[in-house]
């Protein structure tokens, strides 16, 4: 994009020039029309927000949402809500810093950290990428087990594939990827709008299960699943993708017009974390009402959910509409994994391979240790593990959340696009609370 006198963004606050835009095969490949009305405009922003959604609604969080609810009822549905709404924060914060300073997430620690600081930051994000991996590897597998009784290992292994369908989307252009993953998300919502009717919760029990309770804090076992639906749900490596997904979109670049670009993006990712917020909400609910109180409440095993939904609701489509919807969650996850490593692997250490080779490394480190669970402990073991995973997951969000803070608040990084007063008060915020959180569930853990 052409930059002229009044565009030029101030560098003073990074030590290089703009890199070669990460995704530089899709970027500014969506034209956004100029004079074009509200909701056409919306429309040609959105697509990137629904993309780091379906990250919000991985196979992980149906395992921490499933032992949530079937344990504690309807209580962590607050943590259900204020991790979506710290998830908006964010994910706005991503954009814009993509968008106002021309920079995803990991080229802006590239360019503000030394060598070393920067090494380690980018094996951290990996190990949360593989985490993540590993939770849709397992997802996957599962789902194709519950539908077409394929063996665990053979479904984990026949994951590693899904690269072809990465590949074929993404040389056809963008807008194919997005149109999937939202295909998708309807896909599953549909679903769990079905099994929500089928389960007939509590729905005074349900708005009561917004409201914070201190009990979350003070039980080490309710505060372990409370953090793994909290990295479950802000995933560091959505900060990464979104800052870089973002920048597809061509526009003018003048201040007003990437002033716009950002109230739009903002808004799409916005609407859809919404849609995420949902589905993770269903799943808890609809796993408090069949399993919560009525001698089923150690469930938190996908494959024993499978099994129970549909003799306890009485409705023989109930256990084959939650294993598609786990199967389309599993897939669509995978679709943004695969962006994510190549994202972050450019930004940090400038290393580009093959999008191909990329995808089957993080497969491959991801199905190592599901290989290994699954023939060691079978299905008991992968569900304990996809537990895990959002766990590890929740470990790293300080490291990318502290970054993305300081460098959107940061004047002389961002200029006129710097993150207004009451969104850095509100993002520190969030990010000192995810840090506590950390610290106070290993203490927990290991004191315990």
């Amino acid at each position: 994009m052409p930059v002229d006198s009044e565009t030029s963004r101030s560098t003073s606050g990074w030590r290089s020039e703009p890199h070669a835009p990460s995704l530089r095969e899709v970027h500014g490949s969506i034209a956004v029309p100029i004079d074009a009305g509200f909701w056409r405009k919306l429309f040609a922003f959105a697509g990137p927000g629904y993309l780091v959604a379906v990250g919000y609604m991985d196979p992980g969080n149906w395992a921490t949402d499933l032992a949530g609810g079937a344990r504690y009822g309807y209580t962590l549905l607050s943590v259900i809500l204020i991790s979506n709404l710290m998830a908006i924060l964010l994910q706005a914060l991503a954009v814009r810093l993509g968008i106002g300073a021309g920079r995803d997430l990991a080229q802006a620690c590239r360019d503000s950290y030394s060598r070393p600081t920067t090494l380690v930051l980018w094996v951290l994000c990996e190990i949360a990428i593989a985490a993540c991996d590993l939770a849709e590897v397992i997802g996957a597998a599962i789902a194709l087990n519950l539908l077409f009784g394929l063996p665990l290992i053979w479904g984990v292994c026949l994951t590693a594939l899904d690269v072809l369908v990465v590949l074929y989307l993404q040389n056809r252009g963008f807008r194919y990827v997005e149109a999937l993953v939202v295909g998708l998300i309807v896909a599953i919502a549909a679903c769990f709008a079905v099994e929500l009717w089928f389960a007939n919760p509590d729905w005074t029990g349900v708005a009561v299960g917004f409201i914070p309770r201190a009990e979350i804090l003070q039980n080490p076992a309710m505060l372990y699943i409370a953090v793994g639906i909290l990295g479950a749900t802000v995933m560091p490596h959505n900060l990464y993708l979104h800052s870089s997904i973002v920048q597809t979109r061509k526009y003018v670049d003048t201040h007003a017009s990437r002033k716009e670009a950002i109230r739009f993006a903002s808004i799409d990712s916005s609407i859809a974390l919404m849609s995420a917020l949902f589905i993770n909400a269903a799943i808890l609910i609809v796993a408090a009402a069949v399993f919560h109180g009525t001698g089923y409440d150690s469930v938190a095993d996908i494959s024993d959910a499978y099994k129970l939904l549909s003799p306890l609701l009485g409705a023989g489509a109930a256990s084959t509409l939650f294993a598609v919807a786990l199967l389309c969650a599993g897939q669509n996850a995978t679709l943004t994994g695969t962006l994510a490593g190549q994202i972050v692997m450019e930004g940090f250490v400038n290393i580009r391979l093959r999008p191909w080779l990329r995808r089957l490394i993080t497969r491959l480190v991801a199905i190592v240790p599901a290989v290994i669970v699954v023939i060691l402990y079978g299905e008991r073991g992968a569900g304990s593990l996809l537990i895990l995973s959002q766990v590890i997951l929740s470990l790293q969000l300080p490291f990318a959340v502290f970054p993305l803070v300081s460098f959107t608040g940061d004047r002389h990084k961002m200029g006129v696009h710097v993150a207004p007063v009451w969104m850095r008060v509100l993002a520190w915020t969030v990010a000192v609370i995810i840090a506590t959180l950390n610290v106070w569930m290993l203490y927990q853990i290991f004191a315990g």
